[in-house]
């Protein structure tokens, strides 16, 4: 499972240190941020199954910053209407 969250992480030292701090909390997490995203991404994948967002919200905030997970969105381009509409019987 892959859980991503915006950060207001900017600076490489402190996101090198959270990444350390949240694997040796998390042994079955993997971290990386990426700093050049607008909005400071941190990405956790689990080997095991489920991120908890909530301690990882939780484990920055110790730190002094702020992390919230990013909702999925589909790109605008999937959300294109049909060519065609389906309507009820012909004639209607």
């Amino acid at each position: 499972m892959i859980e991503v969250f915006k950060t207001n992480v900017s600076d490489l030292r402190h996101a090198h240190m959270l990444v350390e701090q949240i694997h040796k909390t998390f042994g079955d997490y993997k971290a990386n941020f990426d700093l050049e995203d607008c909005d400071r991404i941190l990405r956790i994948k689990s080997s095991s199954g489920q991120v908890q967002p909530a301690l990882l919200v939780n484990l920055l905030r110790d730190y002094g910053f702020h992390a919230e997970v990013l909702a999925d969105e589909l790109p605008s381009r999937h959300l294109r209407p049909f060519p065609f509409q389906v309507s009820g019987p012909p004639g209607r």
